[in-house]
């Protein structure tokens, strides 16, 4: 029985909290609105069930209700939960100064991504100019195996959990040119430990270059990066080496996990 199947058998796991989790849990980018019948065929629950629920969480402000269409939406109250986030998380405050400093030098799209299970999310972004709307909010979760950052943030583990992450997690081909894989993920994860960051382009957007550096903790493990992010279009991988790497390593290492 694996650990998170015995947690759930615990005398202290509270079946009805998780259910009303798994209910917020049903929305997303592509399902910001859900009817009663759309949320029973998303979660899987009991119609009975998700009614009490989805009542529950819209009397206790979790969710909104619209009176005319009865659809369901994340209230304001999401927000106020990603604000509790920010003040828990002590590498925000460390982050945010030095990305906003790398963000005016290079003027480019810069994020602080974390890794999130078998994904990496975004705490942090600060777009440029040329960066369109999805790319500009946080909490978006990403297969780390797909990603730059997920990529170092790997290269710094020891060589077990690496195998393990590669061997398990999801992969998900985003466009025609992602590296599905796992044995050449593996191998640029290997490079990226070798070099101290990573460099990928249309893992998950066609014409999107990512330059990823990993926050390393005492231990040397990361479980962050700066990443930037920057037109196939205007740059190569000379280019991002030679006018931007500096200033993301610099402010990578200038960051305590």
């Amino acid at each position: 029985m694996g650990d998170e199947t015995a947690q759930k058998h615990s005398s202290l796991y509270a079946g009805t909290l998780a259910k009303g989790l798994k209910l917020l849990r049903a929305f997303d980018k592509s399902h910001a609105s859900l009817s009663l019948s759309e949320l029973v065929q998303r979660t899987g629950l009991q119609k009975s069930a998700v009614q009490r629920l989805a009542h529950t969480l819209h009397v206790e402000g979790m969710l909104e209700r619209d009176s005319a269409t009865r659809r369901f939406r994340p209230s304001h109250a999401w927000l106020e939960l990603a604000y509790a986030y920010y003040w828990s998380d002590p590498l925000i405050a460390r982050a945010l100064p030095k990305l906003v400093e790398l963000s005016q030098q290079i003027g480019e799209t810069v994020n602080l991504a974390q890794m999130s299970g078998d994904h990496i999310i975004y705490a942090l972004r600060l777009p440029s100019q040329r960066t369109h709307f999805a790319a500009s909010i946080v909490g978006r979760r990403v297969p780390a195996l797909c990603t730059a950052s997920g990529r170092v943030m790997l290269s710094t583990w020891t060589e077990e959990d690496r195998w393990q992450a590669v061997e398990t997690w999801e992969v998900a081909p985003y466009t025609h040119k992602t590296v599905t894989d796992r044995d050449a993920i593996n191998a640029d994860i290997v490079q990226c430990r070798r070099n101290g960051y990573a460099l990928t382009c249309d893992q998950v957007i066609l014409n999107e270059i990512s330059l990823a550096a990993p926050i390393t903790g005492p231990g040397g493990r990361s479980e962050a990066a700066v990443q930037v992010s920057v037109s196939g279009l205007s740059y190569d991988f000379d280019e991002v080496r030679a006018r931007l790497l500096p200033a993301v390593l610099d402010t990578a290492n200038g960051i305590l996990a």
